[in-house]
């Protein structure tokens, strides 16, 4: 049976649109808006939240700012992406890996169908070693960053591949008000260490951060043994009319894992919650970039080259296919990425009706000298599954207009079209299992044209409603795309399609409720033609079924006094493979719920109140585990905590991350694999838990 928008949903969500314009109508004016609605529409504070009234193009997009950012404990840098409204940030491997991101009814893995940008520079890569649209952040410093922008949903022209579950944009600081000095201690060897200033250069500011940080880990059989630098150098000053800046970020990581691990190794007592049962497995990466942007009052420009590369060790089945030597296998990316995007704004007015016209054009070239995947014993080659040059590249325009028709009434459409260009050598004439691999060569291409719009209904100051819908896609591996053998074992394989599309839309209101108080509610669905992968763990494709996810989300922020705020999250997600298969429609790490809440204090040292801090709780609901939802994940709830006083220039914080110290799982497998000693393989539970309490304290200087 067809099931309709809101079947998952029931009836209190059309009663709460219907409610909402009540209720705001009874707070608010019901006063005009001018014709400049994106100029005048009432803003009410809330710190770090910017209530987006009269400027967004649909009701789940944000933007938060710094303030939010500073106050809020990390375990992970990646869980800055934890700020977009029902995204959970988790690992199930070692700390120099790309996080595990879930939103919307995603299991992201690593980033596919979320697009993220640092300075205009993607974040994703694409034909990655170990997953498609692989984003790693560890390179992002959390003080530096200025603001975050995100959307969910692929309603933006100026955003394509892997943005149809949303995107984020984040921007770096370019100026700082006072240099500062921090060193922050833990347990289990928690070791880092910053500095960060600007100083006057020419007619210009130049910027540095550097951080370095060590790490051993809680793990009993194995010390991450982190050593990670990141240092950024930004210089900016007008030019030209404009505001010109030239940034170059470099990154270095090395690491061990503590991967996830079979259930019934620990109810065995064979390891205990912390132990693993690969000692040997890790990683070491590292990324340099030279970006430039110039942006002037109706010209915007960006440019980059990003040099990547990565060597990562794993082992999730043990000895599973190869009894002797174990199944760690290594996966290799070593690229440089190269692109840029140029946008231009103009206003002209229509028969008396005011518009605003975006024309734009963005390239990328990947030049991927290697992307491989070996057999390995403790790190030691044994040979080789399959090793390839890719050269992908991407071409991209677009255009929209918003139109003004009144004072209330705007619409947005936009166009976008879409080239790209796949070429695959490999590198191995034959691979370990004597399969010619020579069959995978070749290239392919393919384009795609996409629309995209809203209507956006401001009934008053206080009140802004939204419908979004549009096409969006995401690319496939460069490899899936050619393939014609399994490196496996020979057998033939069919090759996917280059570009997979999808088709979302959401129906949503935003307001103020009270004095202080922001909120939005959303009800949404995304459809995609299909969730094929290339599984880099195997270096073959996994095909799936076309899906549909459908939800409703509800934020929340409060701003109840001048030093207090507290903020509610929560998304709920139907997530089903629309083809019926005897397997079963779930769609497996499919989350169904999700909620953050956070209470945050905001003292005012030159008002005599030094202290600062932000309690924060994130539950992630039950999901399935595979596709008949016999076996499921369990959900889980972690608590963080921090806080900070400030002493004339001394800076003084503690952060107490895992409150509570559960031992819940960061996340959930369930598949087949076999331990040493095990005469046949098992299928089964395998999890990565959530690091246990740990205190960190911290002292910095002002300067």
């Amino acid at each position: 049976m067809k099931r309709s928008l809101f079947s998952p949903l029931s009836l209190p969500v059309p009663l709460l649109f219907a409610c909402l314009p009540a209720l705001v109508t009874a707070h608010g004016s019901s006063g005009h808006i001018t014709s400049n609605t994106h100029q005048n529409m009432e803003s009410v504070h809330v710190i770090g939240r910017k209530p987006m009234m009269g400027e967004a193009i649909s009701a789940s997009e944000g933007y938060v700012g710094q303030e939010a950012i500073e106050v809020r404990p990390l375990l992970r840098t990646g869980e800055v992406l934890e700020l977009v409204p029902g995204m959970v940030v988790t690992q199930h491997s070692g700390s120099g890996k790309a996080n595990q991101y879930f939103l919307r009814g995603f299991n992201l893995d690593h980033g596919t169908d979320f697009a993220t940008f640092v300075d205009g520079m993607p974040v994703n890569m694409r034909s990655h070693g170990h997953g498609q649209g692989y984003t790693d952040l560890s390179f992002l410093i959390p003080e530096v960053i200025q603001s975050l922008e995100y959307q969910k949903g692929s309603y933006d022209v100026s955003v394509s591949d892997f943005s149809g579950a949303g995107s984020a944009a984040f921007t770096t600081v370019k100026q700082l008000d006072h240099g500062l000095a921090r060193l922050t201690l833990g347990q289990d060897a928690y070791q880092r260490g910053l500095v960060m200033d600007n100083v006057t250069a020419g007619q210009g500011k130049l910027l540095y951060a550097l951080e370095l940080n060590r790490y051993d880990g809680p793990w009993t059989d194995v010390s991450e043994d982190i050593e990670k630098t990141n240092l950024l150098l930004s210089f900016r000053q007008p030019l030209a009319g404009g505001d010109w800046s030239i940034s170059l970020m470099a990154y270095d990581n090395q690491w061990n894992s503590a991967d996830q691990i079979p259930e019934r190794a620990v109810d065995s007592g064979r390891i205990d919650e912390l132990g693993s049962l690969d000692n040997s497995v890790g990683g070491e990466s590292d990324r340099y970039s030279l970006n430039t942007q110039w942006q002037g009052d109706n010209l915007s420009l960006s440019a980059y080259a990003i040099r990547y590369h990565l060597n990562l060790w794993s082992n999730f089945t043990y000895f599973l296919d190869d009894f002797d030597n174990g199944d760690q296998f290594e996966q290799v990316d070593e690229r440089w990425i190269y692109g840029g995007q140029l946008e231009y704004r103009l206003q002209p007015e229509l028969a008396g009706i005011s518009t605003e016209t975006r024309i734009g054009v963005g390239y990328r070239l990947d030049d991927i000298a290697e992307v491989g995947l070996y057999h390995t014993k403790e790190r030691q080659r044994l040979g080789a599954v399959r090793s390839d040059e890719v050269t992908q590249q991407s071409l991209g325009l677009f255009a929209d207009t918003t139109v003004f028709w009144s004072e209330k009434f705007r619409t947005l459409l936009g166009v976008r079209y879409d080239y790209f260009d796949f070429e695959v050598d490999s590198r191995v004439e034959r691979n370990q299992n004597g399969v010619d691999l020579s069959a995978n060569d070749g290239s392919e291409s393919a384009n795609n044209l996409s629309l995209k719009g809203s209507l956006i209904y401001a009934a008053n100051q206080n009140l802004e409603t939204y419908f979004s819908i549009g096409q969006g896609l995401h690319s496939n591996d460069a490899r899936g795309t050619t393939i014609q053998v399994d490196p496996a074992d020979g057998s033939a394989v069919d090759a996917v399609d280059p570009l997979v599309d999808s088709l979302g839309y959401e129906l949503g209101v935003r307001g103020t409720l009270a004095d202080g108080l922001n909120a939005s509610l959303v009800v949404w669905q995304l459809d995609l033609d299909s969730e094929l992968l290339f599984v880099g763990d195997a270096g073959n494709t996994e095909a799936t079924r076309p899906s549909r996810r459908q939800g409703v989300e509800f934020t929340s922020y409060w701003q109840l006094t001048p030093t207090w705020q507290t903020d509610l999250e929560y998304a709920y997600t139907h997530a089903r493979f629309r083809n019926s298969s005897e397997d079963g429609d779930h769609i497996p790490g499919a989350p169904e719920s999700v909620a953050q809440a956070g209470l945050t204090y905001m003292g005012e040292t030159n008002a005599g109140n030094p202290w600062s801090g932000s309690l924060r709780a994130r539950y992630i609901g039950p999901r399935p585990l595979i596709e008949d939802n016999s076996e499921r994940a369990g959900s889980n709830l972690v608590v963080n905590a921090r806080t900070q006083l400030d002493v004339q220039n001394w800076q003084f914080g503690l952060e107490v991350l895992n409150l509570f110290d559960s031992d819940d799982h960061d996340i959930d497998y369930w598949y087949e694999s076999q331990m040493a000693g095990e005469s046949t393989p098992q299928e089964g539970l395998h999890y990565h838990p959530m690091e246990p309490r740990t205190v960190r304290v911290s002292a910095g200087v002002t300067f």
